[in-house]
């Protein structure tokens, strides 16, 4: 589909276009706005929420065609915006629940688990989805949609996936009131074999992190 053709519908609510740049806006506008900290006793819940509803848009994108952009080489953007002051913000809010364990391939065999950090993805999400946002608000629509769709595969669709399974792992851990691994501490630039998990885990009640980040166990 050319950007003729997805521009004479983009005033369409129904056209795919926009619904996905509608979905990925609204995460922009959303990881923001907790970003700012005005509302922290919130945070984990609606961050659970937004990045739930822009993996939907991301399973939309995978399941789509290839979006074939219109140039050979994509059009120079300019600076990149600079997420380092929203990853710092996030860092601090989540600071007591911030690392957690992952798999990075489930396909690798015997691959051992690395260190991540939710402030580090949510960063390089918004980094991903605002450079195909860019594009988006220059007119390049077809060219959006192949920079999301392609980076939903080689990269943020994987770390939010991550930062989605972390984040839902939290809030049933504080649910049911079940005690965390504290991973805080480890290096995220190494892998961690298991010996290693175990023994750098320090058991956090669920209480001690539910009233600040906005969630409450399980009676």
């Amino acid at each position: 589909m050319s950007d003729a053709t997805l521009n004479a519908v983009k005033d369409d609510p129904d056209d795919f276009a926009v619904q996905i740049s509608d979905q990925i806006e609204s995460f922009l506008v959303a990881v923001a706005e907790v970003a700012k900290g005005d509302e922290p006793d919130s945070a984990v819940p609606f961050l659970l929420l937004e990045v739930s509803q822009l993996l939907l848009a991301g399973g939309r994108l995978g399941a789509h065609e290839d979006i074939v952009p219109d140039e050979r080489y994509e059009p120079d953007l300019g600076p990149e915006p600079d997420v380092d002051e929203l990853r710092q913000k996030l860092a601090a809010m989540l600071e007591p629940i911030d690392v957690y364990s992952e798999v990075f391939d489930p396909y690798e065999p015997r691959k051992a688990p690395v260190a991540c950090r939710i402030s580090d993805d949510l960063a390089d999400v918004m980094a991903d989805l605002r450079h195909g946002m860019a594009h988006y608000r220059a007119g390049r629509t077809t060219e959006a949609l192949w920079w999301w769709q392609f980076s939903y595969f080689s990269n943020w669709g994987s770390t939010a996936s991550g930062a989605l399974r972390a984040l839902q792992s939290l809030v049933a851990h504080v649910r049911l009131n079940q005690p965390l691994d504290d991973l805080d501490g480890l290096d995220t630039d190494e892998d961690l074999a298991e010996d290693a998990l175990a023994e750098a885990a320090g058991k956090v009640m669920a209480e001690e992190i539910a009233g600040p980040l906005g969630l409450r166990s399980a009676r």
